[in-house]
């Protein structure tokens, strides 16, 4: 059985930007800490990490850039949100490798068990 893509060819570089903003270990713990405390203004999430003000914003670009934050200003404040949608594009293509795992296994059990019948 031949796989289409699942993943269409505009999403490929949205999935890698999000794959590549996700593959830092300081930005997943600024995803999850916004995703577990809500929006947080650049400062209040750089007194989190022990890397300078500069560090934490040049993450949230890229962050940003991959769709996984989005930036709001209330006042003379940005606040910065966890934004998960794109991250379905990663599940989706999870799925499709665990589909072609299971096809793969299936047809490996199927010749064990024809090779026990022999």
């Amino acid at each position: 059985m031949l796989f289409t893509h699942m993943v269409e060819r505009q999403d490929n570089d949205r999935l890698a930007a999000v794959l590549k903003a996700a593959a830092d270990p300081t930005r997943r713990a600024i995803l999850t800490l916004l995703a577990q405390e809500g929006p947080l203004r650049i400062t209040d999430i750089s007194a989190r990490f022990d890397i300078s003000l500069n560090s934490v914003s040049k993450h949230i670009k890229v962050l940003e850039a991959a769709g996984l934050v989005t930036r709001r200003t209330e006042w003379r404040e940005h606040l910065i949100e966890v934004h998960m949608e794109p991250l379905s594009l990663v599940d989706q293509w999870f799925n499709e490798l665990r589909s072609i795992w299971a096809l793969r296994l299936d047809a490996l059990e199927a010749a064990l068990k024809e090779d026990d019948n022999d």
